[in-house]
């Protein structure tokens, strides 16, 4: 049985433009929290729509010298294709330019209407007399009447910060023909958002938000609330306002109604009663997910809409900050712009969303995306933690004929278990990067456990128990994932065959004696994917930074140190590697080294490096050292305040 019922909308991109790296960050937390629901037992649904109205889908149609419906068509469907490669679980992604959206929108204003909520007024606006239209703000660029700054648009300086109208603006001229504006009267639609203040202060008091966006939300309510533009003149592209002669809904109105049509045309293609779905009596929990450039509309306009026409409120509104590019606000400009399709030529669109769920705290503040960083995380988490577990241990268990031990480590697994709860509980509270890091930090104690239980040096019997022990505990943390990386972790489960139900709700089963597949590797370390110019040299022994990056270097400490009577150049180093465990390397430093001078010191290890048999044992990596023409030895040390398992960058 479903306990939970619950519907979820992300902010809809607009359609004048391809997806870029900073929509996928909302609908990859969206999504992530979507699946989360769903493999816990709940039924949660997942819907948007492109925002398909207003003046630059109109402007942008004009340039290319096709009409605005072919272009929100061609959009749509580019739009699908790129949310796909990232993994993005729609229910529905539909369209604002819609029969249901258009018969939401006019039912909503008539039942404005009725309530004494519709009024209309004279208003002065500037106008482009060479284009033939009134300006949005964003058409309108002039110098900051604060900073000085030039080139700002009418509704604020991207230099200072500053807010203001077109009207503040020094030498306003319109973006589009660049010429100097007149001021034109014309009649607009306004809705009374003051009369809605009670209702919005009570309503605050209960919705899920962030404190820092609801103290903004009461700071505007206390301010005084002013009455809401929703008219725009023609020519406009969208739905003409019933009664009113060449008057358009402004797209702010109709763009959040796209939600409703959307869940709207599902309801329909499944047989369902949109009241059941969204009605006042409706079982289904509202969510929704945005940035924070949109909380007045959503948290304030939008609310207000809903209640006037009896609509069923939402009952969360998660608002996460913006997607900035090294440090900077992403901007084509200045080459901070990462389109999503290009990132997805590149590398698996699934690895970002580890990398956004890694870093996402269900906090306002501004994410930031770094290249460097995204493939080292990657290669040390997910190739280096996760997929190593299986990889390191499944060659045991296939020398078992791919089945499990009737014997387990029980305590070790049970101790694995006990943080499940608290992965899901961060989940719910879109915690993600704190249930990502109580996932990596099982992954560790596993790898950990295999070091300390060396089933290479064990005897076939213990070696499969240990195996056995790992990849169930493998499973646990494939399942936990499962939100963030669904493609990567379905493919792991494979492993298990159908031996076991792979959600929350068995989570918990242990798998012994049974029969699984063999374990196929699922994810080579990445490269970075930027082409930049070489200098091509002939003769060089120069890498580029790909095959540097391949290598991973962590520092180590020296806990024992032994001689090894039967070699001449080899010392046997015990060495503790924080995280990644203990590991034992046979180093070729013997003419050097008293190997007692040695415990306790610092050393810089070649961490994946394939393991080496050799006659007194099996070397798990290479610790650096120079030398010079005489042939004497330097170990490499890291500084004073060093830890071990540190990566070296």
């Amino acid at each position: 049985m479903k306990s939970r019922k619950i519907l979820v909308t992300s902010a809809l991109p607009y359609a004048n433009g391809s997806i870029h790296i900073g929509h996928v960050l909302e609908s990859v937390i969206t999504d992530i929290w979507v699946r989360y629901q769903n493999l816990n037992g709940n039924e949660c649904l997942y819907f948007c729509a492109d925002d398909t109205h207003g003046t630059p889908v109109m402007l942008k149609a004009k340039e290319l010298g096709i009409e605005p419906e072919e272009l929100i068509k061609r959009t749509r469907e580019e739009h699908i294709r790129s949310y796909s490669k990232f993994n993005i679980n729609f229910d529905n992604f539909y369209t604002t330019h819609s029969d249901e959206n258009k018969k939401y929108a006019e039912d909503i204003y008539q039942k404005c209407k009725e309530g004494n909520l519709i009024f209309k007024k004279e208003i002065e606006q500037f106008y482009d007399s060479e284009e033939g239209l009134f300006l949005s703000d964003r058409f309108i660029k002039g110098t900051c009447p604060k900073c000085g700054a030039e080139d700002q648009y009418g509704d604020g300086c991207s230099v200072c910060g500053t807010t203001y109208t077109p009207d503040d603006l020094v030498n306003p001229v319109s973006s589009l023909s660049n010429s100097e504006l007149t001021k034109k009267k014309t009649e607009h639609v306004f809705f009374d958002l003051p009369q809605m203040k009670d209702f919005l202060e009570n309503y605050l008091k209960d919705l899920a938000l962030q404190d820092p966006i609801k103290n903004k939300l009461n700071e505007w309510i206390e301010d005084g609330l002013k009455p809401w533009d929703i008219s725009r003149d023609k020519p406009y592209f969208g739905f003409e306002i019933p009664g009113e002669k060449d008057k358009y809904f402004y797209v702010w109105l109709d763009a959040p109604i796209g939600y409703l049509a959307s869940a709207k045309n599902w309801a329909e293609n499944n047989s369902m009663d949109m009241n059941d779905l969204w009605g006042e009596s409706s079982d289904y929990e509202i969510h929704h997910f945005i940035g924070k450039d949109i909380a007045y509309f959503h948290a304030l306009f939008w609310p207000a809409l809903l209640k006037s026409s009896n609509i069923r409120l939402p009952e969360s509104i998660n608002v996460h900050g913006f997607l900035t590019i090294d440090g900077e606000k992403m901007s084509k400009s200045n080459g901070t712009f990462i389109n999503a399709d290009d990132f997805a030529e590149n590398y698996d669109g699934e690895l970002l969303r580890y990398y956004f769920a890694d870093k996402f705290n269900n906090s306002i503040d501004d994410l930031d995306f770094n290249e460097d960083e995204f493939i080292q995380k990657i290669n040390s988490d997910i190739v280096g933690k996760y997929l190593n577990i299986a990889s390191r241990v499944s060659k045991f268990i296939e020398k078992n004929g791919n089945s499990l031990s009737a014997n387990l480590d029980e305590d070790f697994i049970k101790k694995n278990l006990a943080k499940i709860d608290e992965v899901i509980e961060h989940y719910e509270d879109l915690n993600l990067s704190k249930s990502v890091k109580i996932i990596m930090k099982m992954a560790d104690e596993v790898n950990k456990y295999i070091n300390e239980n060396e089933p290479w040096k064990s005897s076939e019997e213990k070696a499969v128990e240990v195996s056995s022990t790992a990849i169930n505990c493998f499973r646990v943390i494939s399942i936990l994932l499962n939100p963030v990386l669904p493609t990567i972790t379905s493919k792991a489960l494979e492993v298990f065959n159908d031996s076991a139900t792979n959600d929350f709700n068995n989570i918990k089963d242990y798998l012994v004696d049974t029969k699984i597949n063999p374990y196929k590797p699922l994810l080579k370390r990445l490269e970075k994917a930027k082409i930049n110019e070489e200098i091509e040299m002939e003769d060089s022994n120069l890498i580029d930074i790909k095959d540097f990056a391949k290598v991973e270097l962590r520092v180590a400490k020296i806990v024992k140190a032994e001689g090894i009577e039967e070699a001449d150049k080899l010392i046997k180093l015990h060495l503790d590697v924080g995280d990644l465990g203990k590991r034992t390397v046979f180093a070729g430093i013997k003419s050097a080294y008293d190997p007692e001078s040695l415990n306790g010191r610092h050393v810089v290890l070649v961490a994946n490096l394939e393991p080496r048999k050799m006659k007194f044992g099996v070397s798990e990596g290479m610790v650096l050292a120079s030398s010079n023409d005489e042939g004497s030895i330097y170990l490499i040390s890291p500084d004073e305040g060093a830890k071990p398992g540190q990566l070296v960058k």
